[in-house]
């Protein structure tokens, strides 16, 4: 890993529930030793990425991240785009919707609705990160991203998030054969404790996956007619989210699902 690359890294540890990070924590999360993480602060606090909170000495997201998340938006407007789409898969289903990019390293959520007609609800936050290897977006930018992708996953441990998260190697490549074949994820309890998701991916124009369409729903609500509704919203609405972000979705898959 490049020292650009451990530098932006350290960004990742920020969240709505961590938005200031001091030096000895940046340490502890990163595992880096203190001089390498002071230096990384440096470069990017006087690049702008970061500031520091003169009272409190931590360090906080700063403007040039505000600048450089506008300019997307406004050139490539992605979650305005799929908003309709996800809203209305969610209030068709009755069940969490969201769509995830990936960021690089793992899935960073776009956008996410809830129709909230059920008193058990899955929750999922904004600034929630969902490793590659234990969630359904994980899987298939797994199965249907770079060709690399899985190998470099597989070069770290694999984090355990609940006893049903695969950290085998032989296991995780099994789940990405089977999610390869079949054009979408499925993860029972992998990275949260009572809570299944499905997944289907998203691509680009050069049919690379870029992120997924996903439902997540409590594993008491789950039935076989529930799941079959699921998979059926995922396989049109992916291919819808494909074509609104402007990429093209593989006609070997759509062939697979035309088999179902």
């Amino acid at each position: 890993m490049g020292t650009i690359t451990k530098s932006l890294n350290l960004l990742n540890f920020f969240s709505t529930e961590r938005p200031e990070i001091g030096l000895t924590e940046f340490r502890k999360l990163s595992g880096q030793d203190k001089a390498t993480v002071h230096r990384h602060l440096t470069e990017l606090t006087e690049s702008g990425f970061l500031e520091k909170n003169t009272a409190s000495r931590a360090y906080r997201l700063g403007p040039a991240i505000l600048r450089l998340a506008a300019v997307r938006e406004m050139l490539f407007p992605t979650r305005a785009a799929v908003k309709p789409l996800v809203d209305r898969i969610s209030e068709t289903l009755g069940e969490l919707v969201h769509v995830a990019l990936f960021d690089g390293a793992a899935m960073s959520p776009l956008y996410h609705h809830d129709a909230t007609i059920h008193g058990t609800r899955v929750h999922l936050k904004p600034s929630e990160i969902l490793p590659m290897h234990a969630t359904s977006s994980g899987l298939c930018q797994l199965a249907f991203g770079a060709p690399d992708l899985l190998d470099r996953v597989l070069s770290q441990p694999l984090e355990q998030w609940t006893d049903r998260t695969i950290t085998d190697p032989g296991g995780l490549r099994q789940e990405v054969a089977r999610t390869r074949a079949s054009g979408i994820a499925h993860v029972d309890q992998g990275f949260e404790t009572d809570v299944r998701s499905f997944a289907a991916p998203i691509f680009d124009i050069g049919e690379l996956s870029i992120g997924s369409l996903a439902v997540a729903i409590p594993v008491s609500r789950h039935t076989d007619e529930l799941e079959a509704r699921i998979r059926d919203a995922l396989k049109s609405g992916s291919i819808d989210v494909t074509e609104e972000l402007g990429g093209v979705f593989p006609q070997s898959i759509k062939r697979v699902w035309q088999h179902d």
